[in-house]
């Protein structure tokens, strides 16, 4: 669960985008637990990775953000993994495994995603971690 220190405000942590695709994979991962058991290793696997990837793709891309180029390449590959995951919501809902309502809730928060990766990537420079003051020795 993310929690609302001072000390994880202040990185990847305390971005909105990061918040929203961590609960909505922790809301995949709740959801798989009921899907059978015979996809533990197929829909089950693939749905939760690709969800994870948008979370753990934010963190790695908020890391290099004092280079514009790589900190976007990441937020492409986190927003790559939004629409991937919305395959694999098609696919539960047409197994019989999720309602249209619980994909059509999930594909929103994805959508809300997308939409705050897209404005990131449009302005990297509002997100570059270092001034070229503050930049650590060695850098």
């Amino acid at each position: 669960m993310i929690t609302n220190s001072t000390e994880e405000q202040k990185g990847f942590r305390g971005l909105r985008v990061y918040r929203l695709a961590y609960e909505t994979s922790m809301e995949i991962f709740r959801m798989t637990r009921k899907f059978p058991h015979d996809e533990i290793y197929c829909l089950t696997k693939q749905i939760r990775c690709s969800s994870r990837s948008v979370v753990s793709n934010i963190a790695e891309g908020y890391r290099k953000s004092s280079y514009p180029k790589h900190f976007v390449s990441k937020l492409t590959d986190a927003d790559s993994e939004c629409s991937e995951t919305t395959v694999w919501l098609d696919y539960a809902v047409d197994c019989g495994y999720i309602e249209k309502e619980e994909r059509a809730s999930l594909i929103d928060k994805y959508r809300s995603v997308g939409r705050m990766l897209d404005a990131m990537m449009k302005h990297p420079e509002k997100f570059k971690r270092f001034s070229s003051s503050d930049q650590p020795a060695g850098n």
